[in-house]
Protein backbone atom coordinates (compact mmCIF):
# COMPACT_ATOMS: atom_id res chain seq x y z
CA UNK A 1 0.00 0.00 0.00
CA UNK A 2 1.26 3.40 -0.67
CA UNK A 3 1.55 6.28 1.11
CA UNK A 4 -1.04 8.05 -0.39
CA UNK A 5 -3.35 5.17 -0.64
CA UNK A 6 -2.87 4.67 3.39
CA UNK A 7 -3.86 8.32 3.60
CA UNK A 8 -7.12 7.77 1.87
CA UNK A 9 -7.49 4.59 4.27
CA UNK A 10 -6.99 6.57 7.11
CA UNK A 11 -9.63 9.80 5.87
CA UNK A 12 -12.29 6.77 5.81
CA UNK A 13 -11.67 5.28 8.79
CA UNK A 14 -11.58 8.58 11.21
CA UNK A 15 -14.70 9.93 11.81
CA UNK A 16 -15.71 12.81 14.04
CA UNK A 17 -16.73 12.15 17.32
CA UNK A 18 -19.90 14.71 16.84
CA UNK A 19 -21.80 16.11 14.04
CA UNK A 20 -23.75 14.95 10.51
CA UNK A 21 -22.03 15.17 7.18
CA UNK A 22 -23.56 16.60 4.52
CA UNK A 23 -24.37 15.02 1.50
CA UNK A 24 -22.41 16.41 -1.52
CA UNK A 25 -20.83 15.26 -5.29
CA UNK A 26 -17.81 15.98 -6.35
CA UNK A 27 -18.05 18.81 -8.68
CA UNK A 28 -14.25 18.79 -10.08
CA UNK A 29 -11.29 16.43 -10.19
CA UNK A 30 -8.78 17.65 -12.94
CA UNK A 31 -6.78 19.07 -10.71
CA UNK A 32 -3.51 18.04 -9.25
CA UNK A 33 -3.49 17.84 -5.40
CA UNK A 34 -0.24 19.57 -4.29
CA UNK A 35 -0.40 17.64 -1.52
CA UNK A 36 -0.40 14.57 -3.21
CA UNK A 37 0.86 15.25 -6.50
CA UNK A 38 -0.11 11.47 -7.97
CA UNK A 39 -3.98 12.56 -6.93
CA UNK A 40 -6.28 14.61 -8.05
CA UNK A 41 -7.74 17.73 -6.50
CA UNK A 42 -11.10 16.73 -5.46
CA UNK A 43 -13.46 19.95 -5.43
CA UNK A 44 -16.70 18.99 -3.31
CA UNK A 45 -19.97 20.29 -4.47
CA UNK A 46 -20.02 20.93 -1.72
CA UNK A 47 -19.27 24.72 -0.14
CA UNK A 48 -22.79 25.01 1.59
CA UNK A 49 -20.90 26.68 4.79
CA UNK A 50 -21.59 30.44 4.31
CA UNK A 51 -24.52 30.33 6.44
CA UNK A 52 -27.80 28.56 7.95
CA UNK A 53 -31.43 29.37 8.10
CA UNK A 54 -34.22 27.49 9.62
CA UNK A 55 -36.96 26.71 7.20
CA UNK A 56 -40.03 28.64 8.63
CA UNK A 57 -42.37 25.75 8.89
CA UNK A 58 -40.89 22.34 8.83
CA UNK A 59 -38.75 22.16 12.38
CA UNK A 60 -36.05 19.18 10.48
CA UNK A 61 -35.40 21.35 7.86
CA UNK A 62 -32.69 24.30 6.96
CA UNK A 63 -31.46 26.16 4.26
CA UNK A 64 -27.85 26.41 3.47
CA UNK A 65 -25.69 29.03 1.43
CA UNK A 66 -23.05 28.21 -0.27
CA UNK A 67 -19.64 29.97 -1.32
CA UNK A 68 -18.89 32.33 -4.66
CA UNK A 69 -17.19 29.22 -5.71
CA UNK A 70 -14.13 27.74 -5.77
CA UNK A 71 -10.79 29.88 -5.62
CA UNK A 72 -7.52 30.30 -4.80
CA UNK A 73 -5.23 33.09 -3.88
CA UNK A 74 -3.07 33.88 -6.97
CA UNK A 75 -0.93 36.46 -7.79
CA UNK A 76 -0.18 36.58 -11.62
CA UNK A 77 0.47 39.20 -14.44
CA UNK A 78 -2.36 41.38 -14.16
CA UNK A 79 -1.22 41.64 -10.16
CA UNK A 80 -3.05 39.49 -7.20
CA UNK A 81 -6.20 38.17 -7.36
CA UNK A 82 -8.47 34.83 -7.31
CA UNK A 83 -7.80 31.99 -9.57
CA UNK A 84 -11.74 30.33 -10.16
CA UNK A 85 -11.38 26.84 -10.43
CA UNK A 86 -14.52 26.32 -12.15
CA UNK A 87 -15.40 29.60 -13.59
CA UNK A 88 -19.17 28.98 -14.44
CA UNK A 89 -20.17 27.94 -11.28
CA UNK A 90 -23.53 29.41 -9.80
CA UNK A 91 -23.71 29.82 -6.01
CA UNK A 92 -26.78 28.11 -4.77
CA UNK A 93 -29.53 27.90 -1.50
CA UNK A 94 -29.98 24.16 -0.41
CA UNK A 95 -32.78 23.08 1.27
CA UNK A 96 -31.89 19.91 3.50
CA UNK A 97 -33.69 17.95 6.36
CA UNK A 98 -31.98 16.56 9.69
CA UNK A 99 -33.26 12.45 9.98
CA UNK A 100 -34.18 11.18 13.52
CA UNK A 101 -30.57 8.86 13.24
CA UNK A 102 -28.58 12.10 12.47
CA UNK A 103 -28.63 11.36 8.73
CA UNK A 104 -28.94 14.50 6.52
CA UNK A 105 -30.69 14.45 3.13
CA UNK A 106 -30.54 16.96 0.60
CA UNK A 107 -33.96 18.23 -1.02
CA UNK A 108 -33.72 20.59 -3.85
CA UNK A 109 -31.07 23.04 -4.79
CA UNK A 110 -31.58 26.40 -5.88
CA UNK A 111 -29.58 28.62 -8.34
CA UNK A 112 -29.24 32.30 -7.66
CA UNK A 113 -30.05 34.28 -10.78
CA UNK A 114 -30.60 37.84 -11.86
CA UNK A 115 -33.65 40.00 -12.85
CA UNK A 116 -34.01 37.65 -15.76
CA UNK A 117 -33.76 34.43 -14.60
CA UNK A 118 -30.06 34.20 -16.09
CA UNK A 119 -27.66 32.39 -13.11
CA UNK A 120 -25.02 34.11 -11.64
CA UNK A 121 -21.47 33.53 -11.08
CA UNK A 122 -19.13 34.86 -8.24
CA UNK A 123 -16.64 36.55 -9.97
CA UNK A 124 -16.11 40.48 -8.93
CA UNK A 125 -18.41 43.19 -9.59
CA UNK A 126 -17.10 46.41 -10.96
CA UNK A 127 -14.90 48.58 -9.20
CA UNK A 128 -17.81 51.39 -9.16
CA UNK A 129 -20.18 48.77 -8.09
CA UNK A 130 -18.54 46.66 -5.08
CA UNK A 131 -15.32 45.87 -6.47
CA UNK A 132 -12.10 45.61 -4.79
CA UNK A 133 -9.09 45.32 -7.77
CA UNK A 134 -9.55 41.52 -6.94
CA UNK A 135 -8.37 39.72 -10.48
CA UNK A 136 -9.80 37.32 -11.59
CA UNK A 137 -7.52 34.41 -13.17
CA UNK A 138 -9.12 31.08 -14.98
CA UNK A 139 -7.65 27.67 -14.38
CA UNK A 140 -4.69 28.39 -16.94
CA UNK A 141 -3.63 31.11 -14.63
CA UNK A 142 -4.29 33.70 -17.44
CA UNK A 143 -6.66 36.69 -16.61
CA UNK A 144 -9.89 36.50 -17.06
CA UNK A 145 -10.70 39.04 -19.98
CA UNK A 146 -14.24 40.49 -21.44
CA UNK A 147 -12.65 38.95 -24.75
CA UNK A 148 -11.28 35.74 -23.69
CA UNK A 149 -10.18 34.89 -27.13
CA UNK A 150 -7.54 37.67 -26.95
CA UNK A 151 -4.75 39.18 -24.21
CA UNK A 152 -5.63 40.70 -21.84
CA UNK A 153 -4.85 44.44 -22.31
CA UNK A 154 -5.98 46.92 -19.56
CA UNK A 155 -7.34 49.12 -22.29
CA UNK A 156 -7.98 46.91 -25.13
CA UNK A 157 -9.36 44.18 -23.26
CA UNK A 158 -9.66 44.48 -19.90
CA UNK A 159 -10.61 42.29 -16.57
CA UNK A 160 -13.81 40.75 -16.77
CA UNK A 161 -16.01 41.78 -14.11
CA UNK A 162 -19.88 40.74 -13.42
CA UNK A 163 -22.44 43.21 -11.81
CA UNK A 164 -24.31 40.52 -10.85
CA UNK A 165 -21.38 38.38 -9.27
CA UNK A 166 -21.97 37.71 -5.69
CA UNK A 167 -19.82 36.42 -2.82
CA UNK A 168 -22.85 34.99 -0.61
CA UNK A 169 -22.14 35.18 3.12
CA UNK A 170 -25.77 35.74 5.35
CA UNK A 171 -28.93 34.13 4.57
CA UNK A 172 -32.37 35.01 5.72
CA UNK A 173 -35.33 32.83 4.93
CA UNK A 174 -38.71 34.35 4.81
CA UNK A 175 -42.25 33.26 5.80
CA UNK A 176 -43.51 33.56 2.52
CA UNK A 177 -40.78 31.24 0.97
CA UNK A 178 -38.34 34.12 -0.40
CA UNK A 179 -34.52 34.84 0.93
CA UNK A 180 -32.48 37.90 1.71
CA UNK A 181 -28.60 37.08 0.85
CA UNK A 182 -25.88 39.19 2.49
CA UNK A 183 -22.70 39.67 0.13
CA UNK A 184 -19.13 40.59 0.70
CA UNK A 185 -18.29 42.21 -2.51
CA UNK A 186 -20.18 45.22 -2.01
CA UNK A 187 -21.59 44.63 0.14
CA UNK A 188 -24.90 44.06 -1.34
CA UNK A 189 -28.12 42.98 0.22
CA UNK A 190 -30.06 40.67 -2.37
CA UNK A 191 -33.80 39.43 -1.89
CA UNK A 192 -34.88 36.43 -3.69
CA UNK A 193 -38.24 35.15 -4.84
CA UNK A 194 -38.67 31.06 -3.83
CA UNK A 195 -37.07 30.37 -7.05
CA UNK A 196 -33.57 32.15 -6.61
CA UNK A 197 -34.95 34.99 -8.85
CA UNK A 198 -33.71 38.62 -7.81
CA UNK A 199 -36.70 40.83 -6.99
CA UNK A 200 -34.85 43.64 -5.02
CA UNK A 201 -31.55 44.68 -3.95
CA UNK A 202 -29.92 47.05 -0.93
CA UNK A 203 -26.45 48.45 -1.04
CA UNK A 204 -24.29 51.71 -0.36
CA UNK A 205 -24.25 52.58 -4.00
CA UNK A 206 -26.43 55.60 -4.84
CA UNK A 207 -25.97 55.21 -9.24
CA UNK A 208 -26.62 51.40 -8.80
CA UNK A 209 -30.11 51.12 -11.08
CA UNK A 210 -30.54 48.44 -9.31
CA UNK A 211 -31.43 49.47 -5.83
CA UNK A 212 -35.13 49.66 -5.80
CA UNK A 213 -36.25 49.14 -2.29
CA UNK A 214 -38.84 52.86 -1.40
CA UNK A 215 -40.23 52.81 1.19
CA UNK A 216 -41.57 56.16 2.20
CA UNK A 217 -41.28 57.55 -1.08
CA UNK A 218 -37.36 57.04 -0.25
CA UNK A 219 -34.66 54.80 -1.79
CA UNK A 220 -32.94 52.48 0.84
CA UNK A 221 -29.37 52.57 0.40
CA UNK A 222 -26.72 50.90 3.28
CA UNK A 223 -24.40 53.58 4.74
CA UNK A 224 -21.58 54.68 2.27
CA UNK A 225 -19.00 54.01 5.06
CA UNK A 226 -19.57 50.19 4.11
CA UNK A 227 -17.97 50.48 0.99
CA UNK A 228 -14.65 50.63 2.98
CA UNK A 229 -15.23 47.01 4.22
CA UNK A 230 -11.94 45.04 3.48
CA UNK A 231 -11.90 42.44 0.55
CA UNK A 232 -13.60 39.58 1.51
CA UNK A 233 -14.46 41.36 4.49
CA UNK A 234 -18.30 42.49 3.75
CA UNK A 235 -21.81 41.32 4.75
CA UNK A 236 -20.42 38.24 6.55
CA UNK A 237 -23.83 37.58 8.64
CA UNK A 238 -27.83 38.28 8.16
CA UNK A 239 -30.98 37.45 9.74
CA UNK A 240 -34.15 38.53 9.56
CA UNK A 241 -36.15 39.46 13.01
CA UNK A 242 -38.84 36.88 14.44
CA UNK A 243 -41.60 39.59 13.11
CA UNK A 244 -40.17 39.92 9.34
CA UNK A 245 -39.68 43.31 10.07
CA UNK A 246 -35.99 43.68 10.05
CA UNK A 247 -32.96 43.12 8.18
CA UNK A 248 -29.78 42.60 10.52
CA UNK A 249 -26.78 42.31 8.98
CA UNK A 250 -23.11 42.14 10.45
CA UNK A 251 -19.86 43.07 9.00
CA UNK A 252 -17.33 40.81 9.58
CA UNK A 253 -14.44 42.66 10.66
CA UNK A 254 -12.72 46.25 11.32
CA UNK A 255 -13.64 48.58 8.07
CA UNK A 256 -10.61 50.28 6.34
CA UNK A 257 -11.82 53.44 7.25
CA UNK A 258 -10.56 55.32 6.40
CA UNK A 259 -7.97 53.17 5.47
CA UNK A 260 -6.15 50.01 6.30
CA UNK A 261 -5.13 52.03 9.66
CA UNK A 262 -8.52 51.31 10.89
CA UNK A 263 -7.91 47.61 9.72
CA UNK A 264 -6.09 46.41 13.02
CA UNK A 265 -9.23 48.12 15.89
CA UNK A 266 -11.68 45.37 17.47
CA UNK A 267 -14.85 47.56 16.27
CA UNK A 268 -17.30 46.27 13.85
CA UNK A 269 -20.19 47.30 12.80
CA UNK A 270 -24.48 45.49 12.99
CA UNK A 271 -26.93 47.20 11.00
CA UNK A 272 -30.34 47.09 10.77
CA UNK A 273 -33.21 47.72 8.26
CA UNK A 274 -36.98 48.35 9.16
CA UNK A 275 -38.54 46.94 6.05
CA UNK A 276 -41.56 49.07 7.20
CA UNK A 277 -40.04 52.16 7.67
CA UNK A 278 -36.84 52.07 6.18
CA UNK A 279 -35.72 53.36 9.29
CA UNK A 280 -31.57 52.44 9.30
CA UNK A 281 -29.45 52.12 12.37
CA UNK A 282 -25.94 50.87 13.18
CA UNK A 283 -24.64 49.30 16.26
CA UNK A 284 -20.76 49.12 17.58
CA UNK A 285 -19.85 45.54 18.42
CA UNK A 286 -16.76 44.79 20.06
CA UNK A 287 -14.53 41.95 18.75
CA UNK A 288 -12.69 39.94 21.60
CA UNK A 289 -9.11 40.65 19.94
CA UNK A 290 -9.00 42.63 16.83
CA UNK A 291 -7.97 39.10 14.68
CA UNK A 292 -11.81 37.62 15.53
CA UNK A 293 -14.28 38.03 12.67
CA UNK A 294 -18.07 37.65 13.08
CA UNK A 295 -19.68 35.08 10.67
CA UNK A 296 -23.21 34.09 11.79
CA UNK A 297 -26.03 35.88 13.42
CA UNK A 298 -29.63 34.45 14.06
CA UNK A 299 -32.45 36.61 15.63
CA UNK A 300 -34.24 35.68 19.19
CA UNK A 301 -36.18 38.85 19.01
CA UNK A 302 -36.18 42.64 17.37
CA UNK A 303 -33.45 42.95 19.78
CA UNK A 304 -31.78 39.91 21.02
CA UNK A 305 -29.23 37.62 19.03
CA UNK A 306 -26.90 34.86 18.94
CA UNK A 307 -23.42 35.88 17.11
CA UNK A 308 -20.86 33.43 16.05
CA UNK A 309 -17.35 35.20 16.67
CA UNK A 310 -13.74 32.92 15.89
CA UNK A 311 -10.46 33.11 14.89
CA UNK A 312 -10.04 30.90 11.82
CA UNK A 313 -7.93 28.82 13.46
CA UNK A 314 -7.76 25.22 13.16
CA UNK A 315 -8.00 23.58 16.84
CA UNK A 316 -5.93 20.56 15.36
CA UNK A 317 -3.01 22.89 14.31
CA UNK A 318 -3.47 25.62 16.96
CA UNK A 319 -4.37 25.17 20.56
CA UNK A 320 -4.98 28.16 21.16
CA UNK A 321 -8.16 28.61 18.71
CA UNK A 322 -11.29 30.32 19.67
CA UNK A 323 -15.29 29.48 18.71
CA UNK A 324 -17.72 31.82 20.61
CA UNK A 325 -21.01 32.50 20.08
CA UNK A 326 -22.53 34.98 22.23
CA UNK A 327 -26.22 36.20 22.96
CA UNK A 328 -26.25 39.76 22.07
CA UNK A 329 -28.71 42.95 22.54
CA UNK A 330 -29.08 45.77 21.00
CA UNK A 331 -31.64 47.39 23.52
CA UNK A 332 -29.56 49.44 25.35
CA UNK A 333 -26.28 50.30 22.39
CA UNK A 334 -26.38 53.32 20.93
CA UNK A 335 -27.50 54.03 17.36
CA UNK A 336 -24.61 55.83 16.27
CA UNK A 337 -26.40 57.59 12.69
CA UNK A 338 -28.68 59.22 15.93
CA UNK A 339 -25.49 60.90 17.70
CA UNK A 340 -25.48 65.19 16.69
CA UNK A 341 -22.68 66.83 15.88
CA UNK A 342 -20.77 68.77 18.33
CA UNK A 343 -17.31 70.14 18.14
CA UNK A 344 -15.38 66.80 18.63
CA UNK A 345 -17.71 64.28 16.98
CA UNK A 346 -19.13 64.80 13.54
CA UNK A 347 -20.77 63.25 11.34
CA UNK A 348 -19.50 62.86 8.04
CA UNK A 349 -21.09 61.39 4.49
CA UNK A 350 -18.08 59.65 3.34
CA UNK A 351 -16.61 58.14 6.68
CA UNK A 352 -19.69 58.01 9.07
CA UNK A 353 -19.18 59.20 12.65
CA UNK A 354 -15.95 60.59 13.17
CA UNK A 355 -13.61 61.71 16.93
CA UNK A 356 -11.37 64.92 16.81
CA UNK A 357 -11.35 63.70 12.76
CA UNK A 358 -11.11 60.00 13.71
CA UNK A 359 -12.97 57.62 12.51
CA UNK A 360 -14.23 55.12 14.94
CA UNK A 361 -12.05 52.29 13.05
CA UNK A 362 -9.04 54.62 13.92
CA UNK A 363 -10.26 55.74 17.26
CA UNK A 364 -10.05 52.55 18.23
CA UNK A 365 -6.93 51.36 16.61
CA UNK A 366 -4.91 53.79 18.10
CA UNK A 367 -5.64 52.75 21.86
CA UNK A 368 -7.98 49.89 22.78
CA UNK A 369 -8.58 51.48 25.96
CA UNK A 370 -10.70 54.33 23.91
CA UNK A 371 -13.75 51.87 24.35
CA UNK A 372 -14.13 53.24 27.90
CA UNK A 373 -13.95 56.96 26.23
CA UNK A 374 -17.15 55.40 24.05
CA UNK A 375 -19.17 54.69 27.41
CA UNK A 376 -17.98 58.26 28.69
CA UNK A 377 -19.44 59.63 25.72
CA UNK A 378 -22.68 56.92 26.18
CA UNK A 379 -21.49 55.71 23.14
CA UNK A 380 -22.65 52.03 24.17
CA UNK A 381 -22.06 49.02 22.20
CA UNK A 382 -24.13 46.06 22.20
CA UNK A 383 -23.85 43.92 25.20
CA UNK A 384 -22.88 40.20 24.80
CA UNK A 385 -22.75 37.13 26.77
CA UNK A 386 -20.85 34.20 25.98
CA UNK A 387 -23.87 31.00 25.48
CA UNK A 388 -21.53 28.12 24.57
CA UNK A 389 -17.57 28.18 23.82
CA UNK A 390 -17.80 25.43 20.93
CA UNK A 391 -14.16 23.89 21.19
CA UNK A 392 -15.09 23.13 25.30
CA UNK A 393 -18.56 21.46 24.31
CA UNK A 394 -17.90 19.42 20.84
CA UNK A 395 -15.01 18.06 19.37
CA UNK A 396 -15.15 20.30 16.58
CA UNK A 397 -11.50 20.63 14.19
CA UNK A 398 -12.68 23.25 11.76
CA UNK A 399 -11.07 26.34 11.07
CA UNK A 400 -14.40 28.02 9.85
CA UNK A 401 -17.78 28.57 11.53
CA UNK A 402 -20.25 30.04 9.73
CA UNK A 403 -23.56 28.59 9.61
CA UNK A 404 -26.06 28.87 12.91
CA UNK A 405 -29.19 27.50 13.05
CA UNK A 406 -31.70 28.46 15.13
CA UNK A 407 -34.21 25.52 15.68
CA UNK A 408 -37.55 25.50 17.23
CA UNK A 409 -36.52 23.42 20.54
CA UNK A 410 -33.89 26.22 21.43
CA UNK A 411 -30.76 24.68 20.38
CA UNK A 412 -28.28 25.16 17.46
CA UNK A 413 -26.98 24.09 14.95
CA UNK A 414 -23.70 24.67 13.96
CA UNK A 415 -22.05 24.62 10.11
CA UNK A 416 -18.76 24.82 9.18
CA UNK A 417 -17.55 26.52 5.58
CA UNK A 418 -15.45 23.54 4.26
CA UNK A 419 -14.44 25.76 1.44
CA UNK A 420 -15.24 23.06 -1.40
CA UNK A 421 -12.77 20.64 0.58
CA UNK A 422 -10.36 23.14 -1.42
CA UNK A 423 -7.54 24.98 -0.23
CA UNK A 424 -4.12 27.43 -0.63
CA UNK A 425 -1.09 25.30 -0.98
CA UNK A 426 1.26 27.83 -2.00
CA UNK A 427 1.21 30.65 -4.93
CA UNK A 428 4.20 30.63 -7.42
CA UNK A 429 4.28 34.16 -8.96
CA UNK A 430 6.15 34.40 -12.55
CA UNK A 431 7.29 37.56 -14.40
CA UNK A 432 6.19 35.65 -17.48
CA UNK A 433 2.31 35.43 -18.50
CA UNK A 434 1.82 32.20 -17.11
CA UNK A 435 1.92 31.85 -13.23
CA UNK A 436 0.50 29.23 -11.57
CA UNK A 437 -1.29 28.66 -8.10
CA UNK A 438 -0.81 25.41 -6.45
CA UNK A 439 -4.30 23.94 -4.47
CA UNK A 440 -4.50 21.13 -2.32
CA UNK A 441 -7.30 19.05 -0.14
CA UNK A 442 -7.85 21.54 3.07
CA UNK A 443 -7.04 19.65 5.90
CA UNK A 444 -7.51 19.94 9.38
CA UNK A 445 -4.52 18.45 10.66
CA UNK A 446 -0.78 19.44 10.09
CA UNK A 447 -0.21 15.54 8.95
CA UNK A 448 -2.35 15.91 6.18
CA UNK A 449 -4.10 12.95 6.86
CA UNK A 450 -7.90 14.48 7.65
CA UNK A 451 -10.15 16.07 5.56
CA UNK A 452 -12.71 19.23 6.14
CA UNK A 453 -16.13 18.49 5.05
CA UNK A 454 -19.36 19.99 5.60
CA UNK A 455 -20.73 18.63 8.73
CA UNK A 456 -23.75 20.04 11.14
CA UNK A 457 -23.22 20.34 15.08
CA UNK A 458 -26.18 20.41 17.63
CA UNK A 459 -25.37 22.61 21.01
CA UNK A 460 -27.74 24.04 23.37
CA UNK A 461 -26.37 27.42 24.70
CA UNK A 462 -26.51 28.13 28.03
CA UNK A 463 -28.20 31.64 29.80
Amino acid sequence: MTKQDAHAEMRQMKAFSQGSPLPYTILDATHTNAAYPNQKLEICNGGYGSDVAAHPTNANQFYVLTDRGPNADFDGCAGKGKQFLVPNYTPSIGLFELQADGKIIKIKEILLKDRDGNPISGLPNPKALGGTNEVPYDVDGKPMTMNPHLPFDEVTNPIKTDINGLDPEGLAALTDGSFWVGDEYGPHLVHYNAEGVEIARINAFASDERNNVMINDKLILLPTELTKRRANRGMEALTITPDQTTLVGVIESSLDNPDKSGRVSSLTRIVTIDLNSGQIAQYLYRLDKAKHVTSGIVALSNCEFYLIEHDRKFPLQDRSAQKLIYKIDISQATDITTILNTKSVKQDEAVGLTINDQTLEQFIATDEENWQIFEKMSIMPVKKTLVVDVLATLDYPHDKLEGLWLRQDGSLGLLNDDDFAMTDSETIHSKNMHSTSTVEQKYLDREKTLEDANRLYIVTPTE
